[in-house]
């Protein structure tokens, strides 16, 4: 597998990991900088900028020194936020499991698609037609989203545990593309594991060298606690690969996140 690293999602992988970092918007010239330690020329740092804009993401700012710059939008502050809860946090074990059960008119039928789109970037599973699950630590952000995307008015969410009929890891097994979710961990620990052990019987590495490691690696770390919302460990199999895809990338992220700040430094 090659991986793959567009300029858009590492510009939003930089503001996550270090772009909340500097005082004050960020100077375009720092984003080219950046991004060009990672790979990413200038054109289309500008141009995938122009993106974000469009999206309400970033907004144009002037920096201390009255160059052009790019700050957060309240929206991608929420965003990154419960990003952090997700990439970074450990769910605490739990039975407990959140149920969307929604309705949307035929003659808003754009808005089903939207719903159910958003749903599953959430990493909610789907039981029936009109009704998802995911487990219950993911409340407050759901929340977040529905209301951010106007959806609130067509959804109903209910927390509880599941009472049967099947055992609850045989209904998780149709909930969820496990074995989907599986390969993205493998596809994963072939990419990163190798780079680990070189971190573990190398040199330390440089700061720029530690910051486009990491940035790469948490480019794709951040999307699988998406994919795999944290189902609980004794409902998956017993060989799941997640397990050592997270402790990879926490051993990264040891290693790499603050030494690879020393280069990003505003």
């Amino acid at each position: 597998m090659v991986e793959q690293h567009t300029p858009r999602s590492l510009i939003v992988t930089f503001y996550g990991a270090y772009g909340r970092s500097f005082e004050g918007p960020v100077p375009v010239s720092a984003l080219i900088r950046l991004l060009g330690a990672a790979g990413v020329d200038a054109p289309s740092v500008r141009s995938s900028v122009s993106r974000l804009k469009r999206r309400g993401l970033l907004l144009p700012a002037r920096a201390a020194d009255g160059s052009a710059a790019y700050e957060l939008s309240a929206e991608a502050r929420q965003l990154l936020d419960d990003g952090d809860r997700r990439i970074y946090g450990s769910p605490a074990p739990s039975d407990a499991w959140l149920v969307a059960v929604f309705s949307v008119p035929e003659q808003e039928r754009h808005k089903r698609h939207l719903l159910r789109s958003r749903l599953a970037r959430l990493g909610f599973g789907t039981v029936a037609p009109g009704v998802w699950i995911a487990p219950a630590g993911l409340a407050e952000e759901t929340g977040h989203t529905l209301d951010r995307l106007g959806l609130t008015p067509y959804v109903e969410l209910f927390r509880g545990t599941h009472l049967g009929f099947a055992p609850t890891a045989e209904a998780v097994a149709r909930w969820w593309d496990l074995a989907g979710l599986a390969k993205q961990h493998e596809e994963f620990l072939d990419l990163h594991e190798p780079a680990l052990r070189a971190l573990q019987s190398g040199p330390e590495p440089t700061p720029e060298e530690a910051y486009r490691g990491y940035l790469l690696a948490l480019d794709t770390w951040r999307h699988l606690p998406y994919a795999d919302p944290g189902l609980p460990r004794a409902l998956l199999p017993a060989d799941w690969p997640g397990d050592r895809a997270a402790a990879v990338f926490a051993e990264l992220h040891a290693r790499l996140r603050d030494s690879g700040g020393r280069f990003a430094r505003p």
